[in-house]
């Protein structure tokens, strides 16, 4: 019998069998290390960052000409998400609820999806699909052909220069464009609702105002914020360790907006359990 199982064990199908369990087994290790490695290089990057703020070490026509790079120029695409994804859901819900009889609920229920989930989340998908990725293309572009490295041997902060910058503009701009964002969205569902269902605007605008209050606004600009630091840390973090040339500009980019998007969906219903769960 052990002769048997030592013939088994030494076959060539048994070897490879092997060989493919360890390749498996050493690939989601790698997976893992690296999923380490990445969260403690954003994590080491971001702490330096909040720290070079809390300095004070802030360079102020920097950080206005990102606010306009980065957040007014985003703007009319936040704004035409904001409106057709609103005037969708009014679409969908006012014809029910006025054939059910409950037709002056709707300017609640688009008020209260909107304010509390689709104006932060989709201003930060949005955001983050164009900024994220010129973050990292930019930073991306200065690491492969060296200008960060001549920056450090002239005794100037990358951080500083580079990222926080950045950073204020992103936490500065996202919670305003949620703001218009929030308004867009209500009001593209209020006309839609006029027009299919034919619910006035007094009474959609009166049940708006008895759903939603202001700490779901507060908490939905609360949200804002931190996806703007998330977008704002992730390009910087893929732009910063870009290697590769060209190609790894092109990654790196890439990279950053996949990433930025799962973490934004991710936190969004994180946030949304501790901010709602009691509501």
């Amino acid at each position: 019998m052990a002769q048997v199982l030592r013939e088994v064990e030494e076959s060539p199908t048994a070897q490879a069998v092997e060989r493919v369990s360890v390749g498996v087994l050493a690939s989601i290790g790698r997976r893992v290390s690296d999923s380490f490695e990445y969260m403690g290089g954003l994590t080491m990057l971001t702490w330096e960052t909040l720290k070079t703020i809390a300095r004070l070490r802030i360079r102020f026509a920097e950080t206005l000409n990102q606010c306009y790079l980065l957040g007014y120029q985003s703007l009319i695409i936040v704004l035409l998400t904001s409106l057709f994804t609103g005037m969708v859901f009014s679409l969908e819900s006012a014809l029910t609820a006025v054939q059910y009889g409950f037709g002056s609920f709707v300017g609640g229920i688009v008020s209260y999806t909107v304010v509390r989930e689709l104006g932060p989340m989709l201003s930060a998908v949005v955001v983050a699909g164009r900024c994220c990725a010129a973050i990292a293309a930019e930073l991306g572009s200065m690491e492969v052909t060296e200008q960060i490295e001549a920056l450090k041997s002239l005794g100037l902060a990358p951080v500083r220069f580079l990222v926080v910058p950045r950073l204020l503009a992103l936490m500065i701009m996202l919670p305003l464009l949620t703001i218009f964002a929030d308004v867009v969205g209500v009001k593209g569902g209020q006309w839609i609702a006029y027009v299919q269902a034919h619910i006035g605007t007094q009474d959609f605008m009166a049940s708006a105002r008895q759903t939603v209050g202001f700490e779901d606004v507060v908490k939905g600009l609360f949200k804002s914020l931190i996806f703007g630091i998330v977008i704002a840390m992730i390009g910087a973090y893929e732009g910063l360790t870009t290697t590769g040339g060209a190609a790894g500009v092109g990654k790196s980019a890439t990279n950053a907006v996949v990433t930025c998007i799962i973490v934004i969906f991710i936190l969004n219903f994180v946030m949304s359990y501790f901010l709602y769960a009691g509501a």
